[in-house]
């Protein structure tokens, strides 16, 4: 197997960190950024690179990118995996500043580093953002969170009509025992919120991997959604139900 460049967004912990664990334990190279230093990569992995940015810092980002990719002149994979969770409550409860938050995070911040990405002049194969079903669901009490990762599936459809020769896939990870799920579990039982009392109950059992033990079925998929059409929405779990994963 060739070894690959992966750039990854949100390393620090969940997803991202578990994502970038796996492909340097394969032999990749892999470029990360996130708020805080992941140490464990950095200490162990000479095939690591990594920046500390907050992805919203919208004018620090393009010369940090650039500083950490300048010897990177392909990227085979780069995965959009940085994300929040708004606050779960009815929508007339919610602020506007939770949902500018959402969508700051969620999607601003993969705008700007895709706009700097494709005008760098990298050479680039695959572009997979970390959706939800929650995009699509529209389950009550979600709000700012399906609303940004719905405005991320048409983020990435709309990229992908503008650069055909890289391939863009939105993809739902399915149920991941993350910090997300953490949060969630800590609700108290609300009957207004069904999704979040089926989250809770599935906590625990095999329905919800770790990270660790999600990330091959992930890259599995990565690889998978590239049969696809350009800029279309995957859910691992749709994968899983056809017995693809």
């Amino acid at each position: 197997m060739s070894k690959k460049n992966i750039f990854i967004t949100g390393v620090s912990s969940g997803i991202g960190h578990s994502l970038a664990a796996a492909y340097l334990h394969r032999g990749d190279t892999v470029y990360g950024v996130s708020r805080r230093e992941p140490h464990d990569l950095m200490v162990t992995q000479g095939n690591f690179h990594f920046a500390e940015l907050d992805l919203t810092d919208y004018e620090k980002q393009p010369a940090v990118c650039e500083t950490l990719l300048q010897n990177a002149a392909e990227l085979d994979l780069v995965v959009l995996n940085a994300g929040i969770l708004s606050p779960i409550r009815d929508m007339v409860e919610t602020p506007l500043a939770d949902l500018r938050e959402a969508m700051e995070i969620n999607v601003w911040a993969n705008k700007v580093l895709l706009d700097w990405l494709l005008l760098s002049g990298k050479t680039i194969r695959q572009v997979v953002g970390i959706s939800s079903g929650a995009a699509i669901t529209g389950h009550r009490g979600w709000n700012g969170y399906s609303i940004s990762k719905a405005a991320l599936n048409m983020l990435t459809q709309l990229y992908a009509a503008e650069r055909p020769d890289i391939h863009f896939t939105a993809l739902a990870p399915g149920l991941i025992d993350t910090d997300m799920q953490a949060y969630i579990s800590g609700l108290g039982y609300d009957e207004r919120f069904p999704a979040v009392n089926f989250l809770r109950e599935a906590r625990g059992t095999d329905a919800m991997p770790s990270p660790e033990n999600a990330a091959p079925m992930l890259i599995k998929a990565f690889d998978l959604v590239m049969k696809n059409e350009n800029g279309g929405f995957s859910d691992v779990r749709e994968l899983q139900q056809r017995g693809e994963l």
